[in-house]
């Protein structure tokens, strides 16, 4: 990666550059953490020849009244309750205005999407859908859960049948008394 010098940064915050040669140094600061920081230490080594602001207190609120403007985010359109006039921002230079978008269809809204999962879960939950789930899902659990009586070994067999065997005449020799 190719990284600028800090006199190509002072210059760019002089702005004595060339546009093209502008774009190059913007688009490289979205991907050099170095450059950034040279460029920072450019900003402050001539703050005191950057331009001021005419009111610094209300410089954002002026900006928010030139309206209307876009959350590209939220996609929140917000529109200015002041009047502006073309005296409000006479002293204030506006590099990019923002444009405003335009509003998504309703099957590309998130809500739409919320409303639609709501809907499905409301349906299969009153259909019972969701009932015949957790009777299948128990149903295959149930022979795992469930533990299998081992075999009985044929001692255990020969045993126990020797001993019903002896209680069996013991019995008899009882009722013969």
């Amino acid at each position: 990666m190719k990284h600028y010098s800090y006199e190509e940064w002072q210059y760019y915050v002089k702005d004595e550059l060339s546009e093209d040669r502008r774009v190059d140094l913007e688009s490289h600061l979205y991907t050099c953490d170095l450059c950034l920081e040279v460029y920072l230490q450019a900003v402050t080594a001539n703050e005191t020849s950057l331009p001021a602001l005419p009111d610094e207190t209300n410089f954002t609120d002026l900006v928010m009244e030139m309206g209307p403007f876009t959350n590209n985010v939220n996609n929140v359109e917000i529109v200015s309750p002041v009047p502006v006039t073309d005296n409000t921002f006479k002293d204030v230079e506006m590099v990019n205005s923002v444009p405003v978008t335009e509003r998504k269809p309703l099957y590309q809204r998130a809500g739409f999407h919320y409303l639609l999962a709501a809907a499905a879960t409301l349906l299969l939950m009153f259909s019972g859908a969701f009932q015949s789930l957790a009777t299948y899902a128990g149903s295959l659990e149930k022979p795992m859960i469930q533990e299998r009586k081992p075999k009985p070994s044929v001692t255990e067999g020969v045993i126990n049948k020797t001993f019903a065997w002896m209680d069996s005449l013991e019995k008899k020799e009882a009722n013969k008394k």
